[in-house]
């Protein structure tokens, strides 16, 4: 049985914006605000303990407030935890995901 699949593609319709970012969000990013809580996402995601203050500062001078930056900081950090187990005890992807996440046919 295959499970429900909520990913970006519900929210924005557009799939082939969808699937560069898949590839490289930093190509498919233009709007400055999101490119901040996504460095943001990818260094707490590489480096948690590096500079914690200052790319918290850099997320206010975007104009996230501290809601919205509590917020992503859990659920980065959430995923990066369950990420974490599946990988620990070998999970393996989905087989009907292709590498972008997409359904196989």
């Amino acid at each position: 049985m295959r499970a429900h699949l909520h990913d970006l593609r519900s929210e924005v319709d557009d799939d082939e914006w969808v699937d560069r970012f898949a590839r490289d969000w930093r190509s498919a990013v233009d709007d400055e605000a999101t490119r901040v809580l996504l460095e943001f996402a990818e260094a707490l995601t590489l480096a948690p303990t590096v500079d914690g203050a200052g790319r918290v500062a850099r997320l206010r001078a975007a104009g996230w407030d501290d809601r919205a930056i509590h917020d992503a900081t859990q659920i980065v950090a959430y995923f990066n935890y369950i990420n974490r187990i599946a990988e620990g005890l070998g999970v393996e992807p989905e087989p009907w995901l292709d590498e972008l996440g997409r359904p196989r046919d």
